[in-house]
């Protein structure tokens, strides 16, 4: 099996992806069922059968013209969680781990306890799930206008254990909500128009393009969800959402135009601007 692998990985560092060793272990468990450790110390060949080998083959061949891995397998990792992604949502990316990350600080500092989520533009659902896998007290809310992402977040919150404590409804943002909430949360489109065209070939081939198109500068569902957070939020509520790396200062602008003076901005792991978010008294 290391053999097959190291032939993997070489095909795909050959083809410029980054990930190559990561990319042939995720497609080599899948066609195999072997557990990593497992795949890491198997030394029996025979284990890729002709069929396995020829739907190995199959993947590396989608892999290398630039389908994604999870669009390949149907399922993504994210946030220690393992998710069923469909061509209707983002695969989820770990960059927006940053937003977890920063909406968990934000209960936890302000010692919020059996806190109301809502995800805006819940897509896959990955947000939410991650949030309710990681505070078992919290009642989470998605929405999204997409009928096939509702149903497939549904999917997700099920194959996490997590339907009891979530509901999914189809909604255009903000519109039609009642009720405040202690945490808000939302990775929206924010791709202008202009810069659609220049995405990469595994974004724009295989992404939504309602998940990418964020208006003519790419801030329109940034002043839509601002509009209504004064509504929405509890007293000693928070919100965070995930932003273009060069989106910072002027997502920033459009919340303390809405009144928000505590705005704070936090870095992924690149170092780049990936999330803002703000609190209220």
């Amino acid at each position: 099996m290391a053999r097959a692998r190291q032939k993997l990985t070489a095909v795909f560092t050959a083809a410029g992806k980054e990930a190559a060793g990561l990319e042939s272990r995720l497609l080599l468990q899948a066609v195999t069922g072997l557990t990593p450790l497992a795949l890491a110390t198997c030394a029996n060949e025979s284990l890729l059968d002709q069929a396995s080998a020829a739907l190995l083959r199959d993947y590396a061949s989608r892999r290398v013209a630039g389908e994604p891995v999870g669009r390949i397998l149907g399922q993504s990792g994210f946030y220690g969680l393992n998710l069923h992604v469909a061509p209707d949502v983002l695969d989820p990316r770990a960059d927006t781990e940053t937003l977890v990350n920063a909406a968990l600080a934000l209960l936890d500092s302000r010692k919020v306890t059996r806190p109301r989520i809502l995800d805006l533009g819940v897509g896959s659902g990955a947000i939410l799930c991650a949030l309710l896998d990681a505070r078992a007290d919290a009642f989470g809310f998605g929405v999204d206008i997409s009928p096939a992402a509702c149903a497939l977040t549904r999917q997700n919150l099920a194959h996490c254990g997590l339907s009891e404590r979530s509901a999914v409804v189809r909604g255009d943002w903000t519109d039609a909500l009642s009720g405040r909430f202690d945490l808000i949360v939302s990775n929206p489109p924010y791709i202008s128009h202009s810069e659609i065209a220049e995405l990469a070939p595994e974004v724009i081939d295989f992404d939504p393009i309602l998940a990418l198109d964020g208006g003519g500068d790419g801030l329109d569902p940034y002043r839509r969800i601002a509009s209504d957070l004064s509504r929405l939020l509890r007293p000693g509520g928070a919100a965070c959402f995930e932003i273009g790396w060069r989106q910072g200062s002027d997502v920033t602008e459009i919340l303390s135009a809405r009144g928000f003076d505590e705005v704070r901005v936090y870095k992924d792991n690149g170092q780049r601007d990936r999330v803002v978010a703000i609190e209220i008294c």
